[in-house]
This record gives structure tokens, C-alpha cells and sequence, in this order.
């Protein structure tokens, strides 16, 4: 009878939705029913670690879902992702594979992971390095705002070099979660070799920025940083990745050799 007990409530727990649970439960009376229940109650009763496994199973496949989903919306989204030209970029024009980051330069995360991103780009001469400015704290930090619409017009204004310059300079700065300056700012603006930008250029950064907040929304970032490495043209689910948060070099590094096809 234990075997049977066991057998039934795997047999209800790898169901694959509540849907097809109905449709099966149609082939027993009431009785037989409420019987199937009870045997089912008193056994997770009796042994809890059950709803744990079935939980931690629930939860394997909601992420699983969404990594599949968020690649899906990285490969219908690429032409964004890729040939934005308001978004700065580093890089061979004609690269072949195209490293692109979500970031906010208040975001921790984002903070720790810079030296990595840093190192990368220097071992990667051939790969086009794309920089989302996403300041997702800016209603918490106006520093996440100031520093984004600064480093768009650095690219604008200088190019991809200085914007190099800059962006790098903030992170070296180690202040982030509220502590970035409008002197860090200014400094990074001078070690860039640019001036800082005027209300009215500010101004002309928003739409910019904006496009960035739609895009992380849709490809289903949730937060700071996000990482996306994929081939610029040919790319589909098995030479593309997409890496929400912080991860180490070597996966950053695995990422670039699968989307070269090595």
C-alpha cells in the first residue's frame, strides 16, 4: 500500500499542469477521488520533504522558462541590441562577435564586475563591446542618471575611446550604491579628454536611455548587469548567451569562444 501511495503522489506531482490533472481525475468517481486525496494528504503529512522536492522541481522549470524565454527575446531583439547607433560601443566595426552589457554605475554588482569586463576587452581585441546605460537607481540616486547621460555624450561628443576612458574612470572611482559624486563625474569627464554635457544635451540623451529601459524590460532583465554574447550575424540558441548578473571571467570567456564557433 506504501509503494502504491508513493507511486500515485509522483505520479500527480510530475504532472505537467493543473489542466491535464483534471483531465485525468475525470476517470475516477467522487469517492475514488476524495479517497486519492486523503491518501495523498496524510502521506505529505507524514513526509514533508515531498512539497520541498516539488517545489524545488517548480522552480528548476520557471527558470528554465524564463532563460528560454529571454534568449528568444535576445535573438527577436537583435538588430537593437546590435545596431543602435546611439548606444556607445568598442571595438572592430566589422566584428564578428558582439559582447553587450546592461549596466548602471551606482549598481554594486556592476561595480565588482567593471575590472572583469575591463580584462575581457583587453584579451578580446577582435569582439565589439556594446554598453547599455540602464540607470535603474536613478529614483533612488540621481549620480545613476547624471553618469549615464554624461557617458552618452562622451561617446557622442569623443567617440568610442574616450567613452572607454570615462566609463572605466567611474568604476575606478569605487563608489557606488549612492556614493558617486558630480566631482567623480567631472574627473572621469577629464581623464576622458571631454567636456560635460549641458542641460540641453542631457536633454538629447533621454531618448536614448529610454530605449535602453524598453529594451532590458523585454529581453527580461530584472536588474544590473545583464550580459548577452552572440554572434552579429548567423546568431540562434546554440551560439548565443545571455547572462543575467554577475558571473565570473571564465563564463564571460566561454561565452565569447561559443559565439566564435570554437
Amino acid at each position: 500500500m506504501k509503494r502504491h501511495m508513493m507511486t500515485l503522489l509522483a505520479a500527480l506531482i510530475a504532472t505537467p499542469g493543473l489542466a491535464a490533472a483534471a483531465d485525468s481525475s475525470a476517470t475516477f468517481t467522487d469517492a475514488q477521488q476524495q479517497a486519492i486525496g486523503k491518501i495523498a494528504s496524510e502521506y505529505i503529512v507524514a513526509h514533508p520533504e515531498v512539497l520541498v522536492q516539488a517545489s524545488q522541481k517548480l522552480q528548476a522549470q520557471q527558470q528554465q522558462q524564463q532563460e528560454t524565454d529571454s534568449l528568444n527575446a535576445v535573438l527577436g531583439n537583435a538588430p537593437a541590441l546590435l545596431q543602435d547607433k546611439d548606444t556607445p560601443s568598442y571595438g572592430p566595426a566589422d566584428a564578428k562577435v558582439a559582447f553587450v552589457e546592461f549596466f548602471d554605475y551606482q549598481c554594486m554588482y556592476c561595480s565588482h564586475m567593471a575590472p572583469v569586463v575591463e580584462q575581457t576587452i583587453k584579451a578580446n581585441p577582435n569582439v565589439r563591446f556594446i554598453f547599455k546605460e540602464w540607470p535603474i537607481f536613478g529614483d533612488r540616486w540621481k549620480a545613476s542618471i547624471t553618469a549615464a547621460e554624461t557617458g552618452q555624450y562622451v561617446y557622442k561628443q569623443k567617440g568610442a575611446q574616450a567613452y572607454l576612458a570615462y566609463h572605466n574612470a567611474i568604476y575606478a572611482t569605487g563608489h557606488d550604491e549612492g556614493k558617486l559624486t558630480d566631482a567623480d563625474i567631472s574627473g572621469a569627464v577629464e581623464k576622458a579628454h571631454a567636456a560635460l554635457p549641458s542641460d540641453a544635451h542631457r536633454q538629447e540623451t533621454h531618448a536614448a536611455l529610454a530605449k535602453n529601459d524598453e529594451l532590458a524590460k523585454s529581453l527580461g532583465f530584472q536588474g544590473t548587469p545583464g550580459f548577452i554574447v552572440m554572434p552579429v550575424s548567423g546568431a540562434n540558441a546554440d551560439n548565443t548567451t545571455v547572462l543575467p548578473g554577475a558571473v565570473s571571467a571564465e563564463q564571460l570567456q566561454a561565452a565569447i569562444s561559443k559565439a566564435q564557433g570554437k
